[in-house]
């Protein structure tokens, strides 16, 4: 018997391993501290009202809530008392009261009562539920999670300050383009880095599932892809019958946006939304996204569908006919086994995200600030090269 036949079987395979230092998101890791020099959508400006609203962002749970005076507060979940959660707290004017023995906390964490103790907390002032400073922007509530002293300016985006006639800006937290729930159940690089990969359009948006986009993104693309001062870029080219060319640019901007234009290429313009991929853990993420609309709803309307449904309409059976992002990602597992990958010439987006991503690591060590980072409240808005385009050729 030829026992060559037999090699190479699984059995074989070397322990896996992942790239913990690109995975990780909690306090303390590279990543976790990277991450956590940047400001990040934490929820839509409607989730902050008077019921506290559980949050998770970077490995930690918070409560998210506005007080009557219609201030903004994200606190730690667990009160600093005797640690049970905030989330069953009451709003109420000045911030919100814990429900054991009823402390009350303003949004920048300030205990302003112990009404337990005598002469409502003599040592109130000594103790304060740990916090984050938020702003509310382009319908989302941003949240900065780093050291105080390098807390950067929140930065402002030319394709959601600049509106043309008709526009308004609006905000989603659901997943967009191919499909799940909102919370998705792996690590948040497996989508960030999906950006950078235009090779996966016309075969799972395209052929495999049936076309989800336009026929112009169902064509094999020829790639150029560059380092930028905010990211990588990705620039496609599809050649046309016509003679046109479609030109279409993706931004992977640090520290987790994804600046993709309409993949329905329902106009040809600047790049319309921009999401931020929010990491909750190791091991699920989330998306906010911001965009100018003409209608209520229109980001809602992007959603792809499959073999003519919605992801949730979907059965088991359907998604395995009919995967999209959510499949393809999900599929990797929690966290990829990163030592398992064989790249070719068409990943080369994904290599370039991780060495972005390495470099503002390896900064950060040196002690000098990442990319994106600014501190010029008046630096003009950040200006984009995303978006659809038709050229001549």
């Amino acid at each position: 018997m030829d026992a060559s036949r037999d090699t190479g079987t699984a059995y074989e395979m070397k322990p896996p391993s992942t790239r913990t230092d690109l995975t990780q998101v909690g306090r303390g890791t590279p990543m976790g501290e990277l991450l956590r020099r940047y400001w990040h959508p934490v929820g839509l400006a409607t989730d902050a009202c008077d019921v506290p609203v559980q949050v998770q962002a970077l490995g930690e749970d918070m409560v998210l809530f506005r007080d009557r005076s219609g201030q903004p507060g994200l606190l730690h979940a667990r009160c600093c008392h005797r640690g049970t959660t905030l989330y069953y707290g009451k709003v109420e004017e000045r911030g919100i009261r814990c429900c054991y023995h009823g402390w009350l906390f303003d949004a920048q964490g300030h205990c302003l009562e112990q009404p337990c103790e005598s002469g409502g907390g003599a040592f109130r002032d000594r103790v304060r539920q740990p916090w984050y400073p938020v702003i509310e922007r382009y319908g989302l509530i941003f949240a900065y999670m780093g050291p105080a002293d390098k807390k950067p300016v929140l930065p402002r985006y030319d394709c959601l300050e600049t509106l043309d006639e008709g526009e308004f800006v609006e905000a989603d937290d659901t997943s967009l383009g191919g499909g799940g729930p909102p919370v998705i159940p792996c690590n948040w690089l497996q989508h960030f880095e999906n950006v950078a990969d235009p090779y996966h359009v016309p075969v799972l948006h395209g052929s495999f599932s049936g076309p989800q986009f336009t026929t112009m993104m169902a064509s094999m693309p020829e790639v150029l892809f560059e380092m930028t001062p905010r990211g990588v870029a990705i620039r496609s080219v599809r050649r046309q019958d016509d003679g046109k060319v479609f030109y279409r640019v993706t931004e992977a901007a640090c520290p987790t946006l994804r600046v993709v234009p309409n993949p329905r290429v329902a106009q040809f313009a600047r790049v319309e939304s921009i999401g931020w991929v929010l990491p909750l853990t190791d091991t699920s993420f989330r998306i906010y996204v911001a965009g100018r609309v003409r209608q209520r709803g229109d980001i809602g309307r992007m959603r792809s569908t499959f073999n003519g449904k919605f992801w949730w309409e979907m059965n088991e059976r359907e998604h395995q006919q009919f995967p999209g992002d959510y499949e393809a990602q999900v599929g990797q597992g929690p966290i990829t086994i990163h030592s398992e990958e064989h790249f070719g010439q068409s990943d080369r987006g994904v290599l370039m995200v991780r060495r972005m991503l390495r470099d503002q690591l390896d900064a950060l060590a040196a002690g000098r600030d990442p990319i994106g980072v600014g501190f010029d409240p008046d630096a003009p808005p950040i200006a984009f090269e995303s978006g659809n385009f038709i050229k001549d050729a």
